[in-house]
């Protein structure tokens, strides 16, 4: 695989491509998120106009096959610097992690790990000092879980990055296990010391 750093709109080329691979990596467990192409693509092109953005491409034979976006979280969604300033947190210098999404057949030959490495740098690179994700919580007996799935908890503490429970929001979206929209638990991680 080759991986390539597109900051801001440099990355409009492979918005459609991106798109597609959201929705098919989404519809997996846990997110089991039934999506929308043009929806996706919205939600893409509002990442590609902030100037601070980075978007990490996986490519095999000239294909996209991963995905790992960032921005600053002042720039994401509208709810979340509110919930870090109730959290006691301030959301300036936080560098938000968006997707880190790939295909199913090219997993754990280390890409996450560079996805990791490529954002935080763009992020300390550009003053951020601290970075975090949301990532949905699902029971522990879910009946779409599939046999043998390992949570990235541990992955994800190894790089510095700490639950934060008291990071919480619901948000709705239409789910292809249930065919109906319902309101899912998203809690943030966060490293508070990225870049030194």
């Amino acid at each position: 695989m080759e991986i390539r750093r597109y900051v801001g709109s440099e990355v409009r080329p492979w918005l459609r491509d991106l798109a597609k691979l959201r929705l098919a990596v989404f519809r997996e467990y846990p997110y089991l998120y039934e999506g929308r192409e043009e929806n996706e693509m919205e939600y893409l092109e509002s990442y590609a106009r902030s100037p601070h953005s980075v978007f990490v491409l996986a490519f095999a034979q000239g294909d996209v096959v991963g995905i790992a976006s960032g921005l600053p979280l002042l720039d994401a969604d509208d709810s979340f610097p509110p919930l870090f300033h109730g959290a006691g947190i301030d959301p300036e210098p936080v560098f938000y992690f968006g997707e880190s999404v790939l295909r199913a057949d090219l997993r754990g030959q280390g890409t996450g790990s560079r996805f990791f490495d490529e954002r935080e740098a763009h992020a300390a690179a550009h003053g951020y000092t601290a970075a975090a994700f949301c990532a949905v919580q699902r029971a522990e007996n879910h009946p779409a879980k599939p046999p043998g799935h390992r949570p990235l908890d541990s992955f994800w503490n190894s790089r510095g990055y700490i639950k934060q429970p008291q990071l919480t929001m619901r948000v709705e979206w239409l789910r292809c296990d249930t065919g109906k929209r319902e309101e899912n638990d998203l809690l943030f991680w966060l490293n508070p010391g990225i870049g030194g």
